[in-house]
């Protein structure tokens, strides 16, 4: 799904940049893929694909 209408970035390419590349904030995204640079209509969603990717890979690890 398209988050980042002005750039084309999708869930996946945010998700992708938090785990493989470490991004943790808006800032980073914004460093790394240019979400939010345009118009910020995506900086919520963006962000909340952020912490949700967080969390889910905090609780990956210590499943196992």
């Amino acid at each position: 799904m398209y988050i980042c209408l002005c750039y084309a970035i999708t869930d996946k390419q945010i998700e992708k940049a938090v785990r493989e590349d470490g991004v943790g904030s808006m800032r980073e995204l914004r460093k790394h893929l240019g979400v939010g640079g345009q118009c910020g209509k995506c900086v919520q969603m963006a962000q909340q694909l952020i912490d949700s990717t967080i969390i889910d890979e905090s609780l990956f690890k210590e499943v196992c």
